[in-house]
C-alpha cells in the first residue's frame, strides 16, 4: 500500500461554486516535494490539513474532522473506464491518491501511518465519506454527477490528523489500527445519503465518526427507536 501522489490546490474563481466569494480550491494537482500535515482547527475556522492547500468554503469543507481527503487510484481507474476520459491524480479534489487500499471498506476510526519508518510520518484516522456537491459536479463537468457519484457508493474518505508530520508522493501507507466494529466508509456514506435507516448502525463507531454523522445517528435513534 502506498501514496501515489500528494495533491494541493490554490484558490481559483469559478462560476460553478456557491462559495460566497466565488472561489474554490477543488482543482488539486500533485506536488513533488514534502508536504506538512497538521490539524487545521475546527470546521468553519480551519481549512485543509495540508500546508499550501486551499479549502475555500469552510462552511462545508475542511476543519479537524475533514482535514485530509483520500481517494483510491483503483476507484479513479474504474471511473475512467465508465466515463471514457482520463482522470489524473487529484481529479476528485483529493489530497491523497492511494494504491492498494480499499477506502470504501476502511472502517471509521481506522488509522493509517503514512511515511517512511526511518523518517517523518503522519498518523491519520478515518472519519467519514465525502458527500458530493455542486462544486464537485461543476469541476468534473459531468451532467448528473452528484446522483451518479452517490449511486456508485465509493466516496473516498475524510481523515483527521492524530499525529502531524510530513508526507510525500511514494510514501508507504500502513493500516496500524482497525477498530472492533463493522462501520465502513461505504456504510456511513449510504446512511448519510440514500438509506437513513442505517443511521443507528453508525453508533458502533462512537466518537471516531465525524461529529455531524454522529449527531445525525443519535437524532435518528431518539426520534424513531422503539
Amino acid at each position: 500500500m502506498k501514496l501515489l501522489s500528494v495533491n494541493v490546490g490554490r484558490p481559483v474563481a469559478m462560476p460553478y461554486t456557491d462559495q460566497p466569494e466565488g472561489v474554490t480550491g477543488i482543482d488539486k494537482r500533485p506536488v513533488d516535494h514534502p508536504v506538512r500535515v497538521a490539524a487545521p482547527g475546527p470546521k468553519g475556522v480551519g481549512g485543509s490539513g495540508l500546508a499550501g492547500d486551499a479549502v475555500c468554503d469552510t462552511r462545508h469543507h475542511g476543519g479537524d474532522d475533514q482535514a485530509v481527503y483520500a481517494v483510491a487510484r483503483e476507484d479513479l481507474d474504474e471511473w475512467e473506464r465508465e466515463l471514457g476520459r482520463a482522470l489524473p491524480n487529484g481529479s476528485f479534489g483529493e489530497n491523497l491518491t492511494t494504491w492498494g487500499i480499499d477506502i470504501s471498506g476502511a472502517l471509521i476510526g481506522e488509522r493509517w501511518r503514512i511515511g517512511s519508518p526511518a523518517g517523518p510520518s503522519v498518523l491519520l484516522e478515518v472519519t467519514c465519506g465525502r458527500i458530493p456537491c455542486r462544486t464537485f459536479q461543476g469541476h468534473l463537468g459531468e451532467r448528473g454527477w452528484v446522483k451518479r457519484f452517490t449511486r456508485k457508493g465509493a466516496p473516498g474518505a475524510y481523515l483527521r490528523v492524530i499525529e502531524p508530520g510530513e508526507i510525500r508522493s511514494g510514501d508507504p501507507v500502513e493500516v496500524v489500527h482497525r477498530p472492533d466494529h463493522d462501520v465502513t466508509v461505504a456504510l456511513e456514506f449510504r446512511a448519510a445519503t440514500t438509506d437513513r435507516s442505517l443511521l443507528p448502525r453508525l453508533l458502533a463507531a462512537g466518537t471516531a465518526l465525524h461529529p455531524e454523522s454522529l449527531a445525525a445517528a443519535r437524532t435518528y435513534v431518539s426520534r424513531y427507536a422503539g
